[in-house]
């Protein structure tokens, strides 16, 4: 390890980065690439140094909430909005007061515009409006996938895909039974056809 290369990463500035990344949704590999450490180093300075490692778990639960909750969202289903606009002319008076207030932001923004440029931004200025046109509201229906995740997580005692069967006695004594059984039948002569 550099001498001294941690301790960037343990002022303010730094915690800030390391959270962020972490927030994003990088990998703890990827956040070491950033850094330009191994992932081995930062595993050590995780351990070594409580905030670097409390940074990164403060940014991962951020990032997990998110996720969980889009899981949640699609294996409940949802709807949504899908609007559709079209353009259309503006009437005069509107278009002036539209103009007049673009006008006055253009110059506030742009103090030194000249005549021309200025001549320019009012020409670029539309003349047209969008207008919600139509609206449909869209469904996304559950998501057996998603659900199956979230109960195989959340309830596994109930949900998971191998579940423990209590024997009430053990198997060697069900086996001997099971053999006295068939030898009972053999004897009997009552037990299927032997060949």
């Amino acid at each position: 390890m550099a001498k001294g290369k941690y301790e960037y990463w343990l002022t303010p500035e730094g915690l800030l980065k390391l959270e962020g990344w972490a927030r994003d949704g990088l990998t703890d590999e990827q956040i070491a690439q950033n850094i330009g450490i191994s992932r081995s180093t930062l595993n050590a300075w995780k351990e070594r140094y409580s905030d670097i490692s409390d940074t990164l778990k403060r940014g991962k639960e951020v990032v997990d909430r998110k996720v969980e909750n889009a899981l949640l969202k699609r294996a409940l289903g949802y709807t949504y909005n899908e609007d559709k606009y079209i353009c259309v002319p503006m009437d005069p008076v509107e278009y002036s007061e539209k103009l007049a207030e673009y006008m006055n932001r253009y110059k506030l923004d742009h103090p030194e515009a000249t005549d021309d440029e200025l001549m320019l931004a009012r020409e670029s200025f539309p003349k047209v409006k969008q207008v919600l046109a139509e609206r449909k509201v869209k469904e996304v229906v559950p998501d057996t996938t998603a659900q199956i995740f979230w109960l195989k997580n959340r309830k596994r005692e109930t949900w998971a895909d191998r579940q423990n069967i209590e024997l009430s006695q053990p198997i060697d004594e069900s086996i001997k039974e099971m053999e006295a059984y068939f030898e009972q039948q053999k004897e009997s002569g009552s037990g299927p056809p032997v060949e």
